[in-house]
Order: structure tokens, then sequence, then C-alpha cells
């Protein structure tokens, strides 16, 4: 199975073209950018794809990042990924960012859970947690850092992703440390394209998993009353 995973849900854009019948990456590139995913992807995935000597006859599965993440950079990427899969006839998968941050960890050793964060700003992040055989402990959700980290730190857990540290550093007097922490900006688009070649179609939509709204949003004081 040869998958085109890509990802534009934070700080980086990425793509790669992955071959599951031998596990091996054919062409990846990684940029990190906090903005300007929209102009960068496409060309990226050109160059990916001309790098494999690949033609996108030959996918089998298209997969992206759902989120959570940048709004933008969310629309950017599964945009792109629901495009190639229209013009290809070929399925389109979307799994969230948290899941494929904490998928390294998890297979070198599901023992330990593993609990992936992003920094949400504003003394926030988005949080999941991950147990082993792949069960889900803490399903996707924004809570502050000091509620987030009372919610992990009942046992053995190691922490993954750019809200590992904040994590960390507001872990509970008393509580067993972390096994490991590793910030992790951005996700893998090799584990990416991994995950998806097991994952559940009916429960993988490529569609946003924001978790909270937007903080930006229009103005209405300076609106005029339509008539």
């Amino acid at each position: 199975m040869l998958i085109l995973a890509i990802d534009t849900a934070l700080e980086a854009c990425s793509a790669a073209l992955h071959d599951m019948a031998t596990d091996q990456t054919r062409a990846v590139e990684h940029v990190v950018m906090a903005r300007g995913h929209a102009e960068q992807l496409i060309p990226m995935v050109e160059r990916v794809m001309a790098g494999a000597g690949a033609d996108f006859s030959e996918i089998d599965l298209f997969a992206v990042t759902v989120g959570p993440g940048s709004f933008t950079g969310l629309r950017v990427g599964i945009s792109a990924a629901r495009g190639f899969g229209l013009a290809t006839g070929k399925p389109v998968l979307g799994l969230p960012t948290l899941t494929v941050l904490a998928a390294p960890l998890l297979a070198r050793d599901d023992a330990v859970p593993v609990a992936a964060a992003i920094d949400a700003r504003h003394g926030n992040v988005y949080l999941q947690m991950i147990g082993p055989a792949g069960r889900i402990l803490v399903s996707p959700r924004v809570m502050s850092v000091k509620d987030a980290a009372r919610s992990v730190a009942n046992g053995p857990v190691r922490l993954v992703g750019s809200g590992a540290g904040l994590l960390a550093d507001a872990w509970p007097s008393g509580a067993q440390p972390p096994v490991e922490v590793r910030a992790t900006a951005t996700p893998d688009p090799v584990w990416l394209a991994r995950i998806a070649s097991v994952a559940d179609p009916s429960r993988s939509e490529p569609k946003p998993l924001y978790l909270r709204d937007a903080d930006a949003k229009p103005q209405t004081g300076g609106r005029i009353a339509r008539r």
C-alpha cells in the first residue's frame, strides 16, 4: 500500500510518500513554518512525488492530520487531501494530531501510557492520553495546564508534544515524575502514514478536530444594521 501523508496542523509543513509493503519511505520533506502552508504544500507534494519517481495514480491512500492545531493550517491540509482523493478516486483518512505525536513512543513500548500535549496558549494545552494496546485513556480535549497535569499524573506516564514541558513544570507535588518528557513540536508524516494504514475508515473522516473556537473572532460592534 502506497500512502501519501501530509501535515499542516502546527508550525510545519510536511509530506511523505510511504510504502507500507516494505515499510520504506520513498520520499519525505519537512519545513518548519508558522504560516504560509497554503503556498508551500502543493509544491512540496510535487517535489515529494518527483523525488520518489511516483505518479498519483499509484497512490492507494491519502492521510492528513485533522487537529487540533492551527485553524488555517488544518483547512489547508484537509482541503488538499480531499482534493487529491477526489481527483484520483482514492480514499482519504484523517487522524488526530495528538495520536500521531504519540505513535513513535507507543510503537517503541506501549506498556507505559503516553500523554500527548500541544501548547494551546493562554495557559491551556490540547491533551490526549493513550495506554496499552492503543486504548484511549483521555480523549482529545483542551484543558488548563494545571488540570491536564493532574489528569495524567496518576501513575507512570510519558509526555510528548510542544506542551510536554508545560505539563512537567506543573506536575503535582508528590506524584510520580514523568518517565520521559519529549518536546516533539510537530507530527512525523511517516508515522501518520503508518497509523492510516491500519485505521478504521469509518472513524477517520478527513474533517477538522478543532476542540475550541478560534482566538480571532469577527468584529460585531461596528456593524451597520441590515434593513
